[in-house]
């Protein structure tokens, strides 16, 4: 286990901890720290995307990192929104700006040299045409 583990790229593991934690703050704060409604709201179903991605991630899958780089800026845009609120609300709109940015980076810095990669595969490839 610890093997694997190792294999892993860094970018790759920060990702998936940045989704897993990014899951559980979305829950947490509709549901008992700060809910729109006493009791909770339907917002906790924000949450649900992110569960989606985290097995792509957790195997590496690029086409995962690739839409997962995209859905991830919608929690950083809700963060950016929601930061505007005040008392608990700042304080997890503030969290979740920087867990989000934190993925989307990690995200990005582990696709970029596969990206290049591809780039010089189809560059090579077009010139043996």
């Amino acid at each position: 286990m610890l093997k694997k583990l190792l294999e892993k790229n860094s970018y790759q593991l920060l990702a998936t901890a940045a989704f897993v934690d990014l899951f559980i703050l979305c829950v947490c704060w509709e549901w008992f720290i700060s809910p729109l409604r006493p009791g909770g709201s339907w917002l906790i179903l924000k949450g649900i995307p992110l569960l989606f991605a985290i097995p792509g991630l957790w195997k590496g899958k690029v086409y995962t990192m690739q839409w997962a780089s995209m859905l991830i800026l919608l929690y950083i845009t809700e963060g950016l929104v929601r930061i505007l609120e005040t008392g608990s609300n700042f304080w997890m709109a503030l969290l979740e700006t920087i867990i989000a940015t934190i993925g989307f980076v990690c995200l990005l810095c582990y696709l970029k040299p596969i990206k290049q990669e591809a780039k010089i595969l189809a560059k090579q490839k077009a010139q043996a045409k």
